[in-house]
């Protein structure tokens, strides 16, 4: 759900302009701001899972997210004649979202650890984090469905305002343990995690963690920037913003196909840096790849 609101415009960027009256910079910033709130509240949300516990810091996602979607809503309703304002009521509820973001985004590494033992770990990784990008994988699909006309803009917000309401009443009425009854591995029961500023302070100084975070960071500047500017880039050539959409979905699906084999792979070989080099150089072949397709050349 999370997910899902974030791109909600990015698919219609164009129409969502045209409606709100509005710059294509300013749509993009109700994307960008999901980036800018994750830099440093992600440090807020390593400490709310560190010492708050998993059970709290979902809950407080799912509030934060349905909250923001509600908030949205509000620049539609015709009674209360927003006029100009209208958009900074979807750029507040954006940022409530983006709060969201970081704590349930951080979530699976965490769930992994505390309630799988440590032959299931990677796996349970990798299938709880696939819930983000079949967020995207549905925003890409839904949003250019339900705006074939700006006028359908409420009616999206409608729609994708509901399983941010579902997913609140499910967390708070449904998660009732910060940990299981029986710890599946002995790492579980006995954490030998650093308090969070000395745990923080020690990554800092560790170098392969540094280069392997910068890596990770780019591979997510990619994916993000693809994300949210397909649709721009694509329909400024002439595309509809469904075949644009089409093409975010199957970028999604297709990192949804490798994620799930990868993960199966890599528990039974344990390669973890093997696969992930492998990964980083065919990403950035696809990258250039694509630059020069999508060149002014082309």
């Amino acid at each position: 759900s999370t997910l899902q609101l974030w791109l909600t415009f990015a698919p219609v960027a164009d129409k969502t302009a045209a409606y709100f009256h509005i710059s294509l910079e300013m749509v993009n910033w109700l994307s960008v701001v999901y980036l800018l709130i994750s830099i440093p509240f992600g440090l807020v949300a390593t400490w709310v899972l560190d010492t708050v516990g998993l059970r709290c810091a979902v809950i407080l996602s799912a509030w934060l997210n349905m909250t923001g979607g509600i908030i949205r809503m509000f620049s539609v309703l015709k009674f209360l004649s927003l006029g100009s304002q209208s958009y900074w009521y979807l750029f507040i509820g954006q940022c409530l979202c983006a709060l969201a973001q970081p704590l349930i985004i951080f979530s699976p590494t965490k769930l992994a650890a505390l309630w799988f033992p440590d032959h299931q770990r990677a796996t349970a990784n990798m299938i709880a984090s696939m819930s983000n990008p079949l967020g995207i994988l549905i925003a890409n699909v839904v949003s250019p469905a339900l705006v074939p006309e700006g006028k359908h803009i409420p009616l999206m917000l409608g729609v994708y305002a509901v399983p941010a309401v579902t997913a609140c009443a499910l967390a708070t009425v449904g998660i009732h343990e910060k940990v299981p009854p029986t710890p599946p591995s002995a790492s579980a029961t006995n954490s030998t995690s650093q308090p969070f500023l000395t745990g923080l302070k020690m990554l800092l100084r560790n170098k392969p963690y540094i280069i392997l975070a910068v890596c990770f960071g780019g591979g997510i500047g990619m994916f993000t920037c693809f994300s949210a500017l397909l649709e721009q880039i694509l329909c400024e050539k002439g595309y509809s913003n469904e075949f644009a959409g089409l093409n975010g979905a199957l970028f999604t699906v297709c990192g949804l196909l490798g994620a799930f084999l990868l993960g199966l792979y890599v528990d039974r070989t344990r390669k973890f840096i093997e696969s992930t080099k492998i990964c980083f150089c065919l990403s950035a072949l696809a990258s250039i790849v694509f630059a020069v397709v999508s060149s002014p050349l082309h």
